[in-house]
């Protein structure tokens, strides 16, 4: 190589160097940290995002994604994982975070709806023929009966399963201590505590084990559509609303300059295309048009909130869930 051509390949590896930095400086990065069986939900959220706020402002954005259990999630954001926005399954976890000073103390009131855009409830999967005869919380209980619940300490299905459970009790008029005798049946009957949802189902559908799995009804739909007539869904005569909560995370955006394309992400969700979006992977949109159009996805239940029974997320967790607290005196007599 000539000295002259040497010196043009180092001016044209410079000026391509130089240029990866300007493309990808016109390029908005946010990161979701979200609860793991949402995975397929953002799938279609995020392109549908970026093509939207390319269209309104002529920039682009480019959404990355982070998907686990959610309490496990949110306490990797306390820990320092820089999430732009979480979308959680329980306002427990962003709580947390407000405690610990990482989004605003007043979150829920950011966006319609305590900043929860859909929600859903708790259900059964069963295999086909449903052979446990499983219908109602009660039956959860029974002797032979293997029940697939992932670990309330680290998700948020879990915990709405445990609360769902331990509800059913105290709505129907029995006791506190009659609440608390059905659960621990409950859960002398889970053979694995997963980490996380999308980890209970893969345990369920192909591990084989267990012959009910409680999640969420967006999840057991999801799967009855993946895998057809082996598996049937059963609603409980009543169930928990579990709603799905979102947060911009005030630090991050703040430090990045991000806000505006972050709040614009949460508020995509509220907005006709992300709620028809929502309702087309069977969770319940807020949008009452959208709700009536997927009416046949809902099936009617008698649904009760955390608030109603338990005083709110706050206290279900400091008497619940805390070290010492219900469960694991609970899951220490397993």
């Amino acid at each position: 190589m000539t000295n002259k051509n040497f010196a043009l390949s180092l001016i044209f590896a410079a000026a391509a160097f130089g240029a990866a930095p300007l493309a990808s400086a016109a390029e908005t990065q946010l990161l979701n940290v979200s609860y793991d069986v949402a995975r397929e939900l953002y799938k279609d959220i995020n392109p549908a995002f970026e093509a939207a706020y390319k269209k309104s402002t002529g920039h682009d954005v480019n959404v990355k994604m982070s998907h686990g259990g959610s309490s496990k999630q949110a306490r990797a954001v306390a820990d320092g994982l820089e999430a732009s926005v979480v979308t959680m399954n329980q306002a427990n976890d962003i709580d947390m975070l407000a405690d610990r000073g990482v989004v605003a103390p007043d979150w829920a009131k950011k966006f319609p709806n305590n900043a929860a855009p859909s929600y859903s409830t708790m259900v059964y999967l069963v295999r086909k023929g449903n052979p446990k005869g499983v219908k109602d919380w009660a039956d959860l209980a029974k002797p032979g009966v293997a029940v697939i619940i992932p670990n309330p300490k680290t998700a948020g299905n879990g915990r709405y399963t445990y609360l769902a459970a331990w509800g059913s009790v105290v709505k129907k008029g029995g006791t506190e201590a009659q609440a608390r005798e059905l659960v621990t049946k409950i859960f002398k009957n889970v053979p694995i505590l997963d980490a996380g949802g999308r980890a209970a189902t893969t345990t369920f559908t192909q591990r084989q084990i267990g012959d009910v799995l409680v999640t969420f009804e967006n999840e057991v739909n999801l799967v009855r559509a993946e895998f057809g007539d082996n598996f049937e869904v059963v609603y409980p005569s009543i169930s928990v609303v579990a709603e799905n909560p979102v947060a911009v995370v005030d630090k991050v955006v703040d430090k990045r300059g991000i806000r505006k394309e972050a709040t614009a992400y949460l508020n995509f969700l509220y907005s006709d295309a992300g709620q028809e979006i929502i309702a087309k992977h069977y969770l319940r949109p807020r949008s009452e048009a959208v709700y009536k159009k997927y009416a046949a996805s809902f099936k009617p239940i008698t649904l009760f909130t955390v608030d109603d029974v338990f005083g709110g997320w706050r206290a279900a967790q400091k008497r619940h869930f805390d070290d010492g607290g219900e469960f694991d005196k609970i899951y220490a007599t397993k």
